[in-house]
This record gives C-alpha cells, sequence and structure tokens, in this order.
C-alpha cells in the first residue's frame, strides 16, 4: 500500500475520524460491492480495492437516519467506482475509510434500471466469489473496466452480465478452453468443448455452448448483435451457475436472480 499523508482525495468527502496519529494510511481505488447498516450512522462496506483484493471498511459519520441512501452514504452503491484514503486498523479486519471521492462519476448505471439491475448482480456476484485479500490487478482492472463499459453501453444491455460471467471465469481460474465446433456441448469437469457427451452428465447442452463459444468471442460494444429470449438468457445463465457451483461452493443463493428475472 502507498502511504499518503493529509491530502484530499479528489473533490470527495471527508469522513471526521479521531486518534488517526500514528496510524498508517493509503490512497486505493475502491469497487463497491456490499454494504450493510451499522448503528445509527455508520455502514461496514465491503470493497474490491486494487491495493488488497476484497477489504472491509468502518464507514463512519454518515449522518443519523441517512444509511447508504443519502448523503456521504449515495457514495456507496454497487459497482460504483471510488478513489479513497484508507486507515490501516490493528484491533479489527475491517480498515476505517478518512476520505472519499468518486474516480468515474456514472452516467447512466445509476438512472437506468437494466443497467442498475445488472450491476446489482455483478455486486453480488463477485461479493459471494472474491475472498483474497491480495492484490490482484488483472481482474480489479477486468472489474473496473466492465463498470466503465457498462455504463457507456448502447445496445446489449441485456447480455451484459452473461458475458461478465463468462470473461470473470478467466480470472478465477477456469476459464473454457475454447475448441468450439458446432455441435458441440461443454463439459463442465473437463473444462472443454467437445463432440462427445461426457460419462459425469455434466454439461451445458448444445444451443448453449454455441452461445458460450459467442460470448467468449465478444466485446461489450458487440452484445447488442445476440439475440436472445428471455427464456434463453435464464436457461444460460443457469447452465453457467452450474458452471460456477462446480468450482465455486460460494456461488449458489444469488438474489438478485430474482430482479434480473423481472427486468429482462
Amino acid at each position: 500500500m502507498v502511504q499518503v499523508g493529509p491530502e484530499r482525495v479528489g473533490e470527495g468527502v471527508h469522513f471526521n475520524i479521531s486518534n488517526t496519529k500514528n496510524v498508517k494510511q493509503y490512497k486505493a481505488r475502491g469497487i463497491v460491492l456490499n454494504t450493510l447498516k451499522y448503528g445509527e450512522s455508520s455502514m461496514v462496506a465491503h470493497l474490491l480495492t486494487d491495493v488488497g483484493g476484497r477489504r472491509g471498511y468502518m464507514v463512519q459519520g454518515l449522518g443519523k437516519g441517512r444509511g447508504a441512501k443519502g448523503g456521504k452514504g449515495a457514495l456507496f452503491q454497487p459497482m460504483f467506482l471510488l478513489d479513497f484514503v484508507g486507515l490501516e486498523s490493528n484491533k479489527t479486519e475491517l480498515d476505517r475509510l478518512k476520505e472519499v471521492a468518486l474516480a468515474v462519476p456514472l452516467q447512466s448505471i445509476p438512472f437506468d434500471v437494466r443497467k442498475s439491475t445488472v450491476a446489482l448482480f455483478m455486486a453480488e456476484l463477485l461479493y459471494k466469489l472474491i475472498r483474497e485479500v491480495e492484490p490482484n490487478s488483472p481482474l480489479f482492472d477486468f472489474v473496473y473496466n466492465s463498470v466503465v463499459a457498462l455504463d457507456s453501453l448502447q445496445e446489449g444491455v441485456y447480455n451484459f452480465h452473461l458475458w461478465f460471467m463468462v470473461q470473470l471465469s478467466r480470472h478465477l481460474g477456469f476459464y473454457p478452453a475454447d475448441e468450439w465446433s458446432e455441435g458441440a456441448v461443454f463439459d463442465i469437469e473437463g473444462g472443454c468443448f467437445s463432440r462427445i457427451l461426457p460419462r459425469s452428465g455434466l454439461y451445458i447442452n448444445v444451443e448453449n455452448s454455441r452461445l458460450l463459444h459467442e460470448l467468449m468471442e465478444a466485446t461489450p460494444d458487440e452484445l447488442g448483435g445476440i439475440g436472445l429470449s428471455r427464456l434463453q438468457r435464464k436457461d444460460f445463465i443457469g447452465s453457467l451457475l452450474a458452471y460456477f457451483g462446480y468450482h465455486l461452493d460460494t456461488i449458489h443463493n444469488i438474489a438478485s436472480l430474482r430482479i434480473l428475472s423481472e427486468v429482462f
């Protein structure tokens, strides 16, 4: 972590914290994954950071009754991109936030119900899947750039969460071997495409395997050209969750899936 002095971060907000003498401060970038109200004027915020993976922060001084919905707490919406000054804690697992500013003021995600729903799903997915507290620059940069891409996307929003999950698997260590051919299924256990049904019975069907291949090859700007019905999206995300679940047992019970199914 980069130790810093008392200078402010951008044009953000300052949290009044006493007894900071001899406490190590550091500048970082963060992506909001989850918040939990704590008392009348505080919250615990979990961020994906560029300096230490997923980290928890005690955020104090939000104002009585405001919680995460207004005032300073409005900065901590799902997938918001932040610059901040953190204070290391030697006593608890939670660091504290001294100063916070929006790194990139999002232009459409907070106001477009489709995009905000996708962002909510992305945040919950990452919160459940990422436990590491070590820096992972490729993962952080991928997620950060994905938020920027979603915010600027004109077409294909309905497919973005599918693309995001497929590309995320690369950074989680189980990206599919791209050897797709017409009529192939995806062998979940083997992590590859196959023209022969695997004996394990764990596979993604032909239609969804073709879509998996398309999403592996696509860029966000090309997602608008992939025409899918509501039923096809639901079926495909079920297949992806089965694939993720084979590798990571924390994928279950994604609450935002219900909202996704209503919007898409």
